[in-house]
């Protein structure tokens, strides 16, 4: 069963679980602070590297925060930026990983050094409730050796960032009660042991919870839901389980069963602006069952059939497009082009979700 947490933001309590969409640039593309507010969700991720390297710490600064920069009013998670700079030095070849950090060169006369204290340094100028040291991501090709080194860093890396985390602390003054949470990332692959030695030993640091890293998706194109069980039975009490990157309807409803608070994914936003949106298998609101084997699908807005279509994209839904619009609408701004289709998209699935997890809520203990 779900289990019952309120995550406390500067702007107040969150009911969990929830769900944190991903506002990568410090913005959900095609909608501005107020339309996500009017979606019901409570609260956004953005991504550290990418502000770190387009944004700068002195504009933060200015702004009291990435929320003051972006007139947020809600909860906020940074996360580390190590998935997105390791990704760009495998695609490309320009740079390493060593126990120092990871080394990106985007060009001849450009060099990136991103370690585990500048990870954390850059978070807290962000000014997020919740923080994400910077991990060595297990690829799911990894032999046991390679998947190992990747966990004896992942941990070293972790020591480095709760270090440099309790000296800005001590430094700022900041009290016990006004710090943002601190997770650690389990790393391991699709090793066991090596998954519970990384928790344990991320334990030993002592952290506020722990985030699911590595790739959660087996060999077979399943979901890798024993190595969320395992997290979820070495955590400690009292720990945060967040689901990172993980945001498919059913998956997150498994892991919300497990114990599990946190979600974010580009998923719902990115969808929707390439003609996918999420709809409940119910006539209304109150009669989504998120326990059903199949309680949603996919609508794809521009096909022919929908044309003439005077009806709602969904009955089970109170979004703007949902009470203002038809299907014929909607698929006529996709086929024309205009960015109030994206608009209209993304407000909808961001609501799917918010009425998820409003219908996991109900589900407490």
């Amino acid at each position: 069963m779900v289990q019952e947490k309120q995550f406390i933001s500067k702007f107040g309590k969150i009911n969990t679980p929830v769900f944190f969409p991903d506002a990568t640039r410090a913005v959900l593309k095609s909608l501005d602070s107020e339309d996500i507010r009017k979606t019901g969700t409570p609260g956004i991720l953005v991504n550290t590297y990418h502000l770190f390297l387009e944004l700068g710490k002195d504009v933060l600064k200015k702004h009291g925060g990435v929320r003051g920069f972006m007139g947020w009013e809600g909860g906020l998670i940074s996360d580390s930026g190590g998935f997105q700079l390791m990704s760009l030095v495998k695609q490309t070849g320009n740079g390493k990983v060593d126990d120092e950090g990871i080394v990106f060169r985007p060009s001849r006369k450009k060099k990136i050094i991103f370690t585990p204290e500048k990870s954390i340094a850059f978070q807290m100028e962000i000014g997020a409730d919740m923080v994400v040291v910077l991990d060595d991501f297990t690829p799911p090709t990894a032999s046991y050796e390679e998947a190992k080194e990747t966990v004896r860093r992942t941990i070293d890396w972790a020591r480095r960032s709760k270090e440099e985390f309790e000296r800005i602390c001590e430094t700022k003054k900041i009290a016990v009660k006004d710090r943002p949470y601190l997770l650690g990332v389990v790393q391991g692959g699709f090793y066991e042991d090596l998954r519970r030695f990384c928790a344990r030993e991320l334990g030993k640091i002592g952290f506020d919870g722990f985030g699911y890293g590595g790739w959660p998706i087996n060999n077979d194109g399943s979901f890798d839901y024993r190595s969320a069980e395992i997290i979820a039975e070495e955590a400690p009490e009292g720990y945060w389980l967040y689901g990172l990157g993980i945001g498919k309807p059913d998956e997150v409803v498994k892991l919300a069963k497990m114990g599990y608070h946190i979600f974010d994914c580009v998923l719902p936003t990115r969808d929707a602006r390439h003609k996918r949106l999420y709809v409940y298998n119910a006539e209304s609101i109150d009669e989504i069952d998120v326990g059903k084997e199949k309680f949603w699908q996919y609508y794809v807005p521009d096909k022919e059939k929908y044309y003439k279509d005077d009806r709602p994209v969904s009955t089970a839904c109170d979004c703007l497009l949902c009470r203002k619009y038809s299907r014929a609408y909607l698929a006529h701004l996709f086929r024309i082009g205009d960015m109030t289709a994206g608009r209209l998209a993304t407000i909808h699935n961001l609501r799917f979700y918010s009425l998820l997890m409003e219908k996991l809520q109900e589900d407490k203990d």
